[in-house]
């Protein structure tokens, strides 16, 4: 059966010589794999550029139940991106961004509203006026928010987990910070410090590891720490 749907390319694997086997999350079908022939090729004819991580694409496939590998029949770019590709600091946090999606979601796992805010927070993080040093922490809290296992109050987030790594004044201030967070999202003007701010990070993401199984470190977050934490 043929569909139309978007979606947001996550990751993308060489198969033979021309072709790639690509993982996209979309909208109505959730996450699949498509088989990609001939798109490894040089010249101008080359459509490797649509299936770079985090991408934003329109879709039409072939969509056959019981089927691992799916066919796409079309692919448009949906968003140029204006400044991820071209931003060190913007490109490291969409590289973390992927990969965090790629480890909370599954095979077929459908969830529209959580893709309405990944396309949300891309896009966001395309835009000028966002700012780069909360982007991957309201990500985070806001995610597990879709995700099913994220509080709506910081103070549970804060609670909640079986690491406690903060002192009572740092738990005040972080409290404060992520309830402003919440309310503002990508372009509050929150302030805090550097050091708590990694630190709430590391945390963030020990609190990820504990509802979804996965305790390996992430690959991106040495180049992120760099950049921006």
């Amino acid at each position: 059966m043929i569909k139309k749907t978007s979606g947001i390319v996550l990751s993308s694997l060489k198969y033979k010589e021309t072709s790639i086997i690509v993982k996209i999350f979309t909208r109505e079908l959730g996450l699949k794999s498509y088989l990609v022939n001939g798109v490894r090729t040089q010249g101008k004819g080359s459509k490797m550029a649509l299936y770079q991580p985090l991408t934003l694409v329109d879709l039409v496939v072939y969509d056959k139940e019981n089927t691992g590998l799916q066919r796409i029949s079309e692919a448009k770019l949906k968003y140029p991106y204006q400044r991820i590709p071209f931003d060190f600091q913007r490109t490291s946090v969409a590289l973390f961004m992927t990969e965090v999606i790629g480890r909370s979601i599954y095979e077929n796992y459908q969830n529209e509203l959580l893709f309405d805010f990944l396309e949300e927070s891309v896009t966001s993080l395309d835009q000028l006026e966002v700012n780069l040093a909360h982007f991957p922490i309201v990500f985070l809290i806001e995610k597990a928010r879709y995700l099913g296992f994220g509080p709506d109050e910081a103070s549970l987030f804060l609670s909640e987990s079986k690491n406690q790594p903060f002192s009572n004044p740092e738990l005040l201030e972080l409290d404060t910070y992520l309830n402003q967070l919440l309310k503002e999202g990508y372009q509050s003007p929150a302030k805090i410090n550097g050091v708590l701010r990694r630190k709430l990070l590391d945390f963030l993401l020990e609190f990820y590891s504990e509802h979804l199984d996965n305790s390996s470190p992430l690959k991106s977050l040495q180049v992120l720490r760099q950049l921006i934490y």
